[in-house]
């Protein structure tokens, strides 16, 4: 086994670990030693060719097809240096007040969080899209809004330069995207921060990790490893998890942290969403121009929200129901499909939790439940409304019987689309706002919670969680930058805890 020895090791690339990373960078020119590790690869701008089956592969766990333990619904979180960040569509939306406030987490206050989170907006260049690069999809889901009675709201985007490629999900061919790895990572790397990428975190001791660097395959994307092939012990003074919702508890868990951690793994949420397809006269333009650029926040009224979006061909024809004849019919209208992402604020619950199997993978028990079930209805009768408002011929709506319905029935929506019509495993569910699993919570209630508001795990102060694995409940909103703002909350109290962490020479 081969020995390396640094000060701050920060597992995961992502909205929290590449946060981390530049926030403590600094103290690199004052001796201490930071070390990032990301399990995913490198790619060079040329490796992002925007092909649909090749990218999945390289850029997603299980290539974008991990699955819920029950196998009904697919869960969507990046493999890549810069994680998420990578693969998600730029949407940067500060936490709402409300729900902040519902998760009553004692230290943490809206204010801060809305504050650091402007810090990183401004700093991903946020803002809302020019009218050139709004597409028709866009357009009709505004003009179907306006007409159904209903206000959309424009999303404010961490883009610079982007050419309307709509491939923001296969990670951007243009390099418009301000994730961390175009933004952060860089930054913390240019003041002495190591990155190792291929470098997978197998279990965590006592300030100590043991890595697995695994070397590039043939055929596979990315560059070689910073590290040789092969097994490391690396000793820390302070260990950053930041390994996202599924990622940071299963490596806790499989550390053997659970014991003392009775809710580790618990509270998960992920905004359940499925596709909803709506067939035109004439062909829309949604392969080009940004995919998401206004959404529909329904969440404290009714439990849902709606965002447009384009999926490519074979992940929109996986969520279609039906076979044979009717379900190529609406893949032949492939030109002409309006689409509508529905999301369902899921709430923590008891069952709903991430553990691991025997040999340490992470395994997510998720249960819909019957309140979860009725708001994917109700987005999906909104759907149906702006759909028909803005012209559409017929609407293909997984939770209706019939499943398509044409526009002479558009007065019948409320009617045909009911909750008793969602059948969990005959409808394509996916989610991709993975959240909670190490929540926060009062300072040392290990019985309720893993770590307090500022990342510091219970019982074991060199130990930290940065990501989105800390919200004790759903966000109801895109997580990005409160994932950004509380990663830089933990970064500021490693700051202040330097020096017992570290010892006398560390900055303070």
């Amino acid at each position: 086994m081969i020995e390396r020895e640094y000060d701050i090791v920060i597992v995961g690339s992502g909205a929290g670990g590449g946060t981390v990373a530049q926030a403590l960078a600094p103290m690199v020119q004052e001796g201490v030693r930071i070390l990032v590790l990301e399990q995913g690869p490198r790619l060079s701008d040329a490796e992002f060719t925007g092909r649909e089956l090749e990218m999945a592969d390289a850029l997603y766990e299980d290539g974008g097809g991990f699955l819920t333990a029950d196998g009904t619904m697919t869960l969507a979180f990046g493999r890549a240096l810069g994680g998420s960040t990578v693969v998600y569509t730029g949407t940067s939306l500060v936490a709402p007040e409300r729900v902040i406030r519902a998760w009553a987490v004692p230290g943490l206050d809206h204010a801060d969080l809305a504050r650091r989170s402007a810090v990183y907006a401004a700093q991903n260049n946020v803002h809302p899209l020019a009218p050139d690069l709004i597409n028709d999809n866009n357009r009709l889901f505004v003009e179907g809004c306006r007409k159904a009675g209903y206000q959309a709201e424009q999303f404010p985007l961490n883009v610079r330069g982007c050419r309307g490629s709509s491939l923001c999900n296969l990670g951007c061919p243009n390099a418009a995207k301000m994730g961390t790895a175009r933004v952060q990572l860089p930054a913390a790397q240019a003041q002495g921060v190591r990155v190792v990428t291929r470098a997978e975190v197998l279990g965590i001791g006592e300030r100590s990790l043991t890595v697995v660097v695994r070397a590039r395959q043939a055929g596979e994307k990315g560059a070689v490893s910073e590290w040789e092939p092969g097994t490391y012990h690396v000793r820390a003074g302070v260990v950053v998890v930041a390994g996202g919702a599924v990622g940071s508890p299963a490596l806790l868990l499989r550390s053997g942290f659970g014991g003392a951690l009775p809710a580790l793994g618990r509270g998960f949420t992920c905004h359940p969403a499925h596709i909803l397809v709506a067939e035109h006269e004439r062909p829309i333009t949604n392969d080009v121009g940004h995919p998401k650029s206004f959404y529909l926040d329904r969440a404290a009224d009714e439990g849902y929200v709606l965002e447009t979006c384009m999926y490519f061909p074979f992940t929109t024809a996986k969520n279609l129901t039906g076979f044979g004849a009717a379900h190529s019919a609406l893949m032949r209208a492939f030109p002409r499909l309006q689409m509508i992402l529905v999301l369902a604020c899921d709430k923590a619950v008891p069952g709903n939790r991430v553990t691991v199997d025997g040999s340490g993978k992470p395994v997510v028990r998720y249960t819909f439940t019957a309140q979860t079930v009725e708001a994917l209805a109700r987005a999906t009768r909104a759907s149906a409304k702006i759909f028909f408002a803005a012209g559409a011929l017929r609407v293909h709506a997984p939770s209706a019987d019939p499943p398509v319905i044409e526009r002479r029935d558009a007065d019948r929506v409320d009617e045909l689309i009911a909750a008793r019509h969602f059948r969990t495993g005959k409808v394509s569910v996916s989610a991709a706002h993975l959240m909670g699993g190490c929540a926060m919570g009062e300072p040392g209630d290990a019985g309720r919670s893993v770590t307090d508001s500022w990342g510091r795990v219970h019982g074991l102060p060199w130990l930290r969680v940065a990501d989105a694995s800390l919200f004790p409940d759903s966000l109801e909103i895109n997580p990005y930058l409160t994932i950004m703002a509380l990663a830089d909350r933990v970064a500021e109290a490693i700051r202040a805890d330097a020096r017992d962490l570290l010892g006398a020479g560390a900055a303070a």
